[in-house]
């Protein structure tokens, strides 16, 4: 333990002992309970600009630090993972509600006019 000149523990020991006997007292539950505060009274403090603003900060500095394989990497891996942990039906049920907000969202004519021009250019792929 790293102690000063009159025998007392450092503040990072002394916080870290503290941190450990914290941890050692309490479950999983107390920990999303004042997270679960904190981030409420942080919502509180700020406004919605507020959050959009840091995270657009925080999107642009992830995007100059790395390059379009990296998104398409991690992308993939997410893709893979999820497609790893669920089964058929999880697709067959995204897939339904989907659609179905499509459907909802617009009308027989939209779906006309992109199937005409989707046929118009697969025949143009042949």
């Amino acid at each position: 333990m790293a102690q000063n000149n009159n025998n007392k523990m450092s503040n990072e020991e002394a916080g870290k002992k503290g941190g450990q006997a914290t941890s050692n007292n309490h479950d999983r539950d107390f920990y999303e309970e004042i997270g679960s505060k904190g981030g409420q009274a942080n919502a509180d403090a700020h406004s919605k600009e507020h959050f959009q603003d840091i995270g657009s900060q925080g999107g642009q500095a992830n995007a100059n630090e790395h390059d379009k394989e990296h998104f398409q990497n991690i992308g993939s891996q997410g893709g893979n993972a999820t497609a790893d942990s669920h089964g058929q039906d999880f697709y067959e049920d995204i897939g339904s509600k989907g659609g179905k907000a499509n459907a909802d969202a617009h009308n027989k004519k939209h779906f006309q006019e992109i199937g005409s021009k989707g046929g118009s250019s697969n025949n143009n792929n042949n």
